[in-house]
């Protein structure tokens, strides 16, 4: 296991938001500057060299700040960077798989919808954290099932793993996600297409600290 905790504002990188390495590392940092505490790279493009060249350049960036980089549905490439660990989704490979290739201590997260099914399989497999979502309207993933909020508390009774909630969080919902009992609040536009990141990234941060 990890020694990072997890918990607080999960920042998720987008390509199209942030097309070059300039763009994507400057609003990152400030992401971090603000308190972020878990990045995920995410790029689904097939150029690996660029997928390779940015991942280690975010993880020089977030060890800075002691905060993990993980790699979205790519294990391979998790390894390849000596990331922190991996996201899976529900078709990304066996999670066991990621589990022998990156070892004992890389964070392994896993996607699970709406579902506590695939939270209970996810547990049982091995993984660090469970994320439901999406909760709200998100423009990443506009076809996403909705979740219900008393997911999370579902989630809490059943599962002894922190939990992620993705999907349209914004500053003026988090806090209903956070009592609803989410750990993290894995945000990707309303905090990277922010006019001021760092500025964003404190007014989520803020609503961790005043939760506890």
């Amino acid at each position: 296991m990890s020694n990072f905790t997890l918990e607080g504002l999960y920042a998720i990188t987008d390509s199209v938001l942030m097309p070059n390495d300039n763009e994507l590392l400057g609003r990152i940092e400030a992401a971090l500057r603000g308190g972020t505490r878990i990045v995920q790279y995410r790029d689904k493009s097939d150029d690996a060299e660029k997928r390779l060249r940015q991942a280690k350049a975010l993880i020089d960036l977030c060890n800075q700040f002691d905060v993990p980089l993980l790699i979205n549905d790519d294990a391979q490439l998790a390894k390849m960077s000596d990331a922190a660990g991996v996201h899976l989704g529900q078709s990304d490979g066996l999670l066991t798989a990621a589990r022998d290739l990156l070892g004992r201590d890389a964070i392994i997260g896993i996607t699970c919808h709406d579902s506590l099914a695939f939270a209970l399989a996810g547990q049982h497999a091995g993984a660090d954290y469970v994320a439901y979502g999406a909760f709200y309207a998100s423009k990443t993933k506009p076809n996403a099932s909705p979740a219900p909020l008393s997911l999370l508390a579902e989630s809490k009774a059943q599962i002894k793993l922190p939990t992620v909630a993705i999907g349209g969080i914004t500053v003026d919902n988090a806090a209903q996600t956070l009592a609803a009992g989410a750990d993290m609040l894995a945000v990707v536009h309303s905090l990277l297409a922010a006019e001021d990141v760092e500025q964003q990234a404190r007014r989520f941060s803020q609503l961790f600290s005043s939760d506890s």
